[in-house]
């Protein structure tokens, strides 16, 4: 199963628009009015990854398969989701069963686009959310709390757990985040085993009209400001220009960002933050039957990169032969790889690196 984004914010904010320009479609309803979207429309995107060409043509691969993500389009929320206002405990639930969050707040101001506070206020927006999740969170964890008190009674040894469960209450109840812990705590430990909505890692995504493309205004720099502050990460990001490229072919994609003065399209900045977010990091294989990007995590030792080819080359692993990508480009064949000794043979406790060209030999 692939990990998954959670596109989230209020209704109107852009999201489903966003969505479709992700997933180049139409299949998520982008409309006017609150909760257009019911039920989450989900989509797999392709990672963008320029060395994977690269690579190809040095291997004369007949295709290349990129690494990709899921993206899940979330109903909007209102103030009392927490307490089943809108669709409340749905839009909860659906979070809930992501792996990282992509909150989308609107940074401009149009007569013909309602908003459900009365106007666009990216901080307002951000802490309404903020606020119904953590409202969420500590609903769950008074639960916990409960259950938890019980065990410590019949055995004290339980006790640390509480006193990192109640730090934890102490924190949503003054407004920070469970993901503001760090990740070895006891207190990050217990949001994780609770599935804490405020423990996801945050993406705050500052949707801009037109004349912000260059340069975002005061509303988006307000929101970036909020993500430094948090040690979270936000981009700007104009929704509908990326759904209009969505269905351009490249030359026209290239000619119109020409003309905004874009120079990176908002779409891979968003999919590879993102990915990025979600702690992922990519390994590659090339050969003339195809290019390929392979998707895991940061720290993931080589057996069990391996395994994400096929579980029996895992259990068979003798070595993994890698090659850095920039050396692969430098040399550009196996044989002047090897004489100028950047041909690496790497064993069982080998940490993978980004980019690393792998072959890997296994027996089974």
């Amino acid at each position: 199963m692939a990990l998954s984004c959670g596109i989230v914010g209020l209704p109107n904010v852009g999201k489903s628009t966003i969505f479709n320009a992700l997933t180049r479609s139409a299949q998520a309803l982008a409309a006017n009015y609150p909760f257009a979207t019911i039920e989450p429309n989900v989509g797999e995107v392709p990672v963008p990854d320029p060395r994977l060409g690269v690579l190809a043509g040095l291997s004369s691969s007949e295709k290349i398969v990129p690494a990709t993500m899921r993206f899940v389009d979330i109903a909007g929320l209102v103030r009392g989701a927490a307490s089943g206002q809108g669709l409340g405990n749905a839009f909860l639930s659906h979070i809930r069963e992501t792996d990282a969050i992509a909150m989308v707040v609107r940074a401009f101001h149009d007569d013909n686009v309602t908003h459900v506070e009365g106007g666009p206020d990216p901080l307002r927006d951000i802490e309404i959310i903020a606020i119904e999740m953590a409202l969420a969170d500590l609903a769950s964890l008074q639960k916990k709390r409960d259950k938890l008190q019980r065990e410590v009674r019949a055995n004290p040894k339980e006790a640390p757990k509480l006193e990192a469960l109640d730090r934890l209450i102490a924190a949503l109840e003054a407004g920070r985040p469970a993901r503001a812990f760090p990740p070895d705590s006891p207190e990050a430990a217990m949001a994780r085993e609770s599935f804490l909505l405020t423990a996801k890692p945050m993406l705050y995504v500052a949707n801009v009209d037109e004349s912000q493309i260059a340069e975002p205004g005061p509303m988006a720099q307000a929101v970036f400001a909020h993500a430094k502050a948090e040690n979270s990460r936000a981009i700007a990001f104009n929704g509908k220009i990326e759904s209009e490229f969505a269905g351009m072919s490249d030359d026209d994609v290239a000619m119109f960002r020409a003309d905004y003065g874009i120079t990176t399209g908002g779409l891979d900045r968003l999919i590879v933050e993102a990915y990025d977010l979600l702690g992922l990091m990519t390994f590659l294989t090339t050969g003339e039957k195809e290019t390929r990007a392979w998707m895991i995590e940061k720290g993931t030792k080589a057996p069990q990169a391996a395994g994400k080819i096929h579980s029996d080359i895992e259990r068979g692993f003798i070595r993994a032969e890698c090659i850095s990508y920039d050396d692969y480009v430098t040399y550009k064949t196996l044989d002047a790889i090897r004489s100028a000794g950047k041909l690496r043979s790497e064993g069982k406790d080998y940490v993978m690196q980004e980019g690393d060209v792998v072959e890997f030999r296994f027996n089974v």
